[in-house]
């Protein structure tokens, strides 16, 4: 095979952050966790609700606990409606003030700490902006309302005291018009029809305490789809229009439960488990009420592109991790999400296998160094932020999820597993932060890991390792240098962690653990026999960036024997190396034959960056694939040569496609061509309704590349 210099595995990412940082996430304010002078034990919240006219009439009456002596005036969070009185345990009336986002109640006397209270507020409001959206009927969904509750919504819809430290139970008690249903959170107690007055009234109590931002209602027209767990009822309440589609987006959630059930050593905690479409988002986790944007309703076509698993999976797992055990403070974010977030990954693994897997966790990875390229770096842990919303991101979600896979690796399964049990066990129905969790992992495992937390959770930013490697024939030694050259100006540490280092000859293939703790080192393996392939974290459990020079000839073994992540990696790195023969007939093979659909899509993106006319032919015949994403990216490469005779190949391809993504490509690929004749097509095919409009949107970008916008 003819030599070639060294190339650089994962260059494109050289030294990241480096990048520079769009936000400074260090001028937002400091947030500390609020104190509060009462426990709220129990709210009661009895509505009326207009749908139509957007109005509701509300009483909620609150039993608390002073958490000191002497208290005499109790002041709630309330927004966006209007108290008109208050009442005390006998009738009574309360003396109160609402000033903006307050209300103040003066207690008939003051309370010492080991006593409790009930009072009582009655209140209206009208279309609030947050907290309770009304929504007109439309070709879309029927006339509704539903909340939105998070992170500080329950206010804008009853008054309380709004903070996740706070953990109650929670009843709700809403009349509407007769014709609708009323979800909330709980069990059923009872529904009631007022046929005189042309309403009806559910009743739903949450006997198990949660932080007010998981209080949930909402009410419309629903068809509500019945499925359970054993005991457990596990309900899909959709728009009519989507009963059809509700099993197919929602029936693995039975499935899911009782493997995380297995998983957590922890069932499901709650008395039932409702998924509830509402127009706003993608999904919204409430106690035992799942709000799902109607965006995740999926067709039988959009299960091909689009499947409902992680979105499902993720949602379902809040159940235990935020809603069972909640975060403390907001800047305790990654307690509810970044455990969700790994939860959605563990079931893909489960459900699907391991490559499936892998691909979602660099696919978490990617989207991680995506923020952290274009936007900023930041602890997991933070405490700096305008709103809760800014915690919740990147870093929250990915990158937490990310950290929770290397304790996983550090800890071992049996460890792993059994310290998340007892995490939920000694914390359930209660709040939590890192410190608890960090303690957790001590009093399992027996293991003091306070360096890993340091590091991954209160410190900014991943490690960017410079890895080389050398065979010294004559010692029988294969060297491995790392260096950390990740830019430490901004708080980034010198990592410590473990490594797997993999070496794979003619006659074997090993697995080396080491620890990295320095930022340059030098380890030496015993190898008698020329390496084929040496593989820096073997398993891809570290979350990092990578610049290791490798020879096309141990890509192109990567390329045939390598796992799926070093398989695509490999195709990557070969892509300008395209337009060779040997790896130009390499890369075809692996678009072709490769067992795993993101290794083929791979292979053909590389392919597809030396421009070749002669490949044309190739790609037309990847266009039959049995995979959407390889359809789709075979379409992306035949678009760039632009020829305006392949407008009748992409018009009849859009027509025998099922996928959505691949019908777009073919017409974005058809405008590419210029081909006058196509605008036609096209203004038709933007008739077409699909699945979040994507072939309405594909078709326009489509004509404005057809007229050279």
């Amino acid at each position: 095979m003819k030599t070639f210099k060294r190339l650089l595995l994962g260059a494109l990412s050289l030294i990241v952050l480096l990048y520079p940082q769009t936000i400074d996430v260090y001028k937002r304010p400091v947030q500390v966790e609020r104190s509060r002078d009462f426990d709220f034990i129990h709210y009661l919240i009895r509505l009326n609700i207009d749908i139509g006219s957007k109005a509701f009439k509300g009483r909620m009456t609150g039993t608390l606990r002073p958490l000191r002596d002497g208290l005499d005036t109790v002041v709630l969070d309330a927004e966006e409606f209007t108290a008109h009185e208050v009442s005390g345990e006998q009738g009574e009336p309360l003396a109160f003030e609402q000033a903006p986002g307050r209300l103040s109640v003066k207690l008939p006397r003051t309370f010492r700490h080991d006593e409790k209270y009930s009072f009582t507020v009655g209140y209206e409001g009208r279309d609030p902006k947050n907290g309770l959206r009304f929504y007109d009927a439309s070709a879309e969904r029927p006339a509704m309302v539903a909340s939105d509750s998070w992170p500080y919504g329950v206010r804008h819809w009853f008054p309380c005291y709004d903070y996740p430290n706070d953990k109650t139970t929670s009843e709700i008690i809403a009349t509407v018009a007769t014709g609708n249903k009323v979800v909330a959170n709980g069990r059923l107690v009872s529904v009631a029809e007022d046929k005189a007055a042309g309403t009806v009234t559910y009743h739903w109590l949450q006997d198990k305490p949660h932080s007010t931002y998981l209080i949930f209602l909402a009410a419309a027209p629903y068809a509500v789809v019945e499925d359970r767990l054993g005991a457990v009822p596990v309900n899909y309440w959709v728009y009519a229009q989507h009963a059809a589609q509700a099993r197919r987006t929602y029936g693995k959630t039975p499935e899911m439960m009782a493997y995380f059930n297995s998983l957590f050593g922890y069932d499901y905690p709650w008395d039932k488990y409702d998924q509830v479409e509402v127009p706003f988002g993608g999904g919204a986790e409430s106690t035992s009420a799942t709000a799902m944007g109607e965006r995740v309703i999926v067709d039988e076509r959009a299960e091909i592109d689009f499947p409902s698993l992680g979105i499902v999976s993720h949602e379902l797992a809040h159940q235990w991790w935020g809603d069972l055990v909640t975060l403390r403070t907001w800047s305790e974010a990654w307690i509810n999400e970044s455990f969700a977030t790994y939860c959605d990954y563990l079931y893909f693994e489960h459900a699907l296998g391991p490559d499936e897997g892998a691909i979602n966790l660099l696919n978490k990875k990617n989207a991680y160094l995506q923020e952290a390229r274009e936007r900023y770096i930041r602890p997991i842990v933070f405490d700096r932020y305008e709103s809760p919303s800014n915690v919740f991101d990147s870093h929250s979600y990915p990158k937490g999820a990310l950290v929770l896979h290397m304790l996983r690796f550090i800890l071992g399964d049996e460890a792993f597993f059994r310290t998340l049990s007892a995490f939920l066990h000694e914390h359930d129905f209660d709040v939590a932060d890192t410190h608890d969790f960090r303690k957790a992992v001590k009093t399992v495992t027996g293991q003091n890991l306070d360096w890993f937390f340091e590091q991954w959770l209160y410190k900014p930013g991943h490690p960017v390792f410079e890895v080389s490697s050398d065979w010294d024939k004559t010692a029988g030694m294969v060297r491995l240098r790392v260096r950390q050259v990740q830019d430490r100006s901004r708080g980034i540490p010198v990592y410590r962690m473990p490594v797997r280092i993999g070496i794979v000859t003619e006659n074997s293939t090993q697995s080396h653990q080491v620890w990295i703790e320095d930022e340059d080192e030098v380890f030496e393996f015993q190898e008698a026999a020329r390496p084929l392939l040496v593989r820096f974290d073997d398993g891809h459990f570290l979350l990092k960036e990578l610049i290791f020079s490798k020879s096309p000839e141990e890509l192109l073994f990567g390329l045939q024997r390598d796992d799926v992540i070093g398989r695509i990696e490999a195709a990557s790195a070969l892509a300008r190396l395209a337009k060779e023969n040997g790896m130009r007939e390499a890369l075809k093979a692996a678009a072709e034959k490769d067992p795993f659909w993101a290794v083929r899509e791979s292979a053909l993106r590389a392919l597809s960056q030396s421009g070749e006319r002669a490949l044309v032919s190739f790609f037309k015949n990847r266009c039959s694939d049995t995979h959407s994403r390889v359809r789709t990216a075979a379409l992306s490469a035949l678009g760039e040569f632009r020829q305006p005779g392949m407008a009748a190949f992409f018009s009849k391809h859009f027509r025998q496609e099922r996928s959505y993504l691949a019908q777009a490509e073919a017409l974005k690929a058809l405008g590419k061509t210029g081909d006058p004749a196509a605008e036609a097509f096209l203004k038709e095919a933007e008739k077409i309704p699909s699945f979040r409009n994507i072939i309405r949107d594909a078709a326009q970008q489509a004509l404005k590349s057809l007229s050279g916008d």
